[in-house]
């Protein structure tokens, strides 16, 4: 996640650091924490650049790319 988010060019900046919160084996789930610098308000950036469907999709995008 740390290598997808920083080298991101639209999130990149603000990417600050990825950690593992918790693991299951079991169902194959990661719960994880994002850390992002947040500029000085800027209007609509928390709205959209910070979108959870925007993060979300920027790891997709890398997924994808890697097939």
């Amino acid at each position: 996640l740390t290598e997808v988010y920083s080298s991101s060019p639209a999130l990149g900046r603000y990417f600050r650091s990825a950690q593992v919160i918790s693991f299951s084996n079991e169902s194959s789930t990661v719960i994880y924490q994002l850390v992002f610098t947040v500029p000085p308000s800027t209007e609509g950036f928390m709205e959209n650049t910070m979108n959870p469907d925007f993060i979300r999709n920027i790891l997709r995008q890398n997924i994808y790319d890697e097939d």
